[in-house]
């Protein structure tokens, strides 16, 4: 019996494997990109949460991809939702 489940195990690992393989692309497709930011909800959700903190720095100071960077860190910290981080990245991606 023992001998039996060790030759099943990788063919299950195979049929596991390939399953993944098949499927993940698809799932990750299905789920889509998400909705872009608004760039004017986005000034006013930093000005509401962001400015309480922090002064406005000239959003030319950093690149696109380091503003990404700050407001993922930010999102964290701050707790805000997917939407608003997204809304506020527009917003000092739009000011650059």
């Amino acid at each position: 019996m023992k001998t039996r489940i060790s030759s099943l195990a990788p063919t299950a690992l195979g049929v596991g494997a390939l399953l993944v393989t098949v499927l993940a692309p698809q799932a990750l497709a299905e789920q889509g990109t998400p909705p872009a930011g608004d760039p004017a909800r986005g000034a006013k959700v930093w000005a509401d949460n962001c400015s309480r903190c922090h002064n406005m720095r000239d959003p030319r100071e950093f690149t696109d991809g380091q503003w990404q960077v700050i407001v993922t860190h930010m999102r964290l910290r701050g707790g805000f939702t997917g939407q608003d981080a997204r809304d506020i990245l527009a917003f000092l991606q739009a000011s650059n």
